[in-house]
């Protein structure tokens, strides 16, 4: 049985690219790093600065704002220059980031800083998705997707469950972690990993292909990003609200939230691969659908949550849903771009969930300040059935397309 399984490692390490492996190894010392930070920001910032949620999810509006636009500018880069700067540039960025969070003392030194973050965050997503469709055959890209997600929730897993501890003693190495960890692997990227834009996509770039007008007329592109971006703002409501929603209402100690967000995390590490095995064979459409189903279940099951298993149960189901949408979705967007516009493409798939992660947080406060706490969850759920809605009428245009393009028998 141990002979069997070394096996199959071996064979899926011989399978893919070594740089592919770099990837993934840099992804985990980062995600670490991150994980360590991210759960508890708004906490951090409700106890150090005294400010209420609505001005909290502000920041982390501008956050997503700076993000939009740096989402732009990734694609176009990205796809001119080539994807490895790109991504050394952004991981260097959130390393400093980090490291000048755990010394700023004011609401504008943090909102300067959320807004460099929010620029540095998209432009190494962008780089690092494109650069995998570079190295990944279409057939193979959904399951190495979800290998890089496998990897980055491994980090994710461990950080907020150090992080929780770390964070009740000290915040500021909490930061000075995250900010090495960037750091390192900036470094692996920028001399550990060759540039793999193709050559000929480069060229047709630099020459002037539409730029971001010929994305913007793909309507079935748009209308999918859109569905994605509601997915996001339902689960943005979860990672960056539910720690401080248990810690006010229940009295959910860090080191409990710490370990919802584990919960995500194992689940992903342990469950992605098989998942994304079958759904790879199914339409991806009618398997977003169902994702976002999985996401509506899961939030709507917050409002009942009263202790740590209630929303830890909550947390499980709505990541069946994250693990069915997040490697699907990724995939879908880079085999609908041409070769030559990858970066853009991805880029504004990336948009999508840049403008999630702002409005939806920020609406979660509204819910949260001038209704009722539980008010958050009614709103994820409507969001993530408005995203399963769109889906479907997507899988059902897409077939029936694919049906009248059939030779029809005579």
């Amino acid at each position: 049985m141990i002979n069997l399984f070394f096996k199959r490692m071996r064979a899926m390490y011989e399978y893919y690219p070594m740089q592919f492996w770099l990837l993934m190894a840099g992804m985990l010392v980062s995600r670490i790093g991150m994980g360590m930070i991210w759960p508890f920001l708004t906490i951090y910032l409700k106890t150090k600065l005294g400010l209420p949620l609505t001005t909290i999810t502000a920041l982390l509006t501008l956050d997503s704002i700076m993000s939009i636009i740096a989402s732009f500018l990734a694609g176009t880069v990205t796809d001119r220059l080539g994807r490895k700067w790109v991504m050394v540039v952004s991981l260097s960025m959130m390393g400093i980031v980090y490291a000048m969070m755990s010394q700023a003392n004011t609401l504008g030194a943090f909102a300067i800083l959320m807004a460099l973050r929010g620029l540095a965050v998209p432009m190494y997503q962008v780089g690092a998705d494109a650069m995998i469709a570079d190295l990944i055959p279409n057939d193979q890209r959904a399951e190495a997707y979800s290998l890089l997600r496998m990897v980055s929730n491994t980090g994710i897993a461990i950080g907020p469950a150090i992080g929780g501890f770390i964070a009740a003693t000290s915040y500021g190495i909490a930061f000075m972690i995250a900010a090495v960890s960037l750091l390192l692997f900036s470094s692996l990227v920028g001399f550990g990993m060759r540039e793999t834009i193709p050559a000929e996509a480069a060229a047709q770039a630099r020459t002037g292909d539409g730029g971001y007008r010929t994305v913007f007329r793909d309507r079935f592109f748009l209308w999918f990003v859109g569905a994605f971006t509601m997915t996001g703002m339902a689960s943005s409501l979860v990672f960056a609200l539910l720690p401080l929603y248990t810690k006010e209402n229940f009295q959910l100690p860090e080191t409990q939230t710490g370990l919802l967000m584990t919960v995500n995390a194992t689940m992903v590490v342990l469950f992605q691969v098989l998942v994304t095995r079958w759904t790879k064979q199914r339409r991806p459409l009618a398997m977003l659908t169902i994702g976002a189903l999985f996401y509506a279940v899961g939030i709507g099951g917050m409002t009942a949550g009263s202790a740590f298993p209630h929303f830890a149960v909550s947390m499980a189901v709505m990541t069946i849903g994250e693990l069915i949408v997040a490697p699907t979705s990724t995939s879908l967007a880079s085999s609908l771009a041409p070769i030559s516009m990858r970066g853009r493409y991805m880029s504004v798939f990336s948009l999508g969930w840049g403008i999630s992660h702002g409005l939806g947080p920020v609406v979660g406060g509204l819910l949260n300040d001038f209704i009722a706490p539980i008010a958050i969850w009614y709103g994820g759920v409507a969001w993530a059935l408005l995203s399963a809605g769109l889906y479907f009428i997507l899988y059902r245009t897409r077939k029936t397309r694919e049906n009248s393009a059939s030779p029809q028998p005579v």
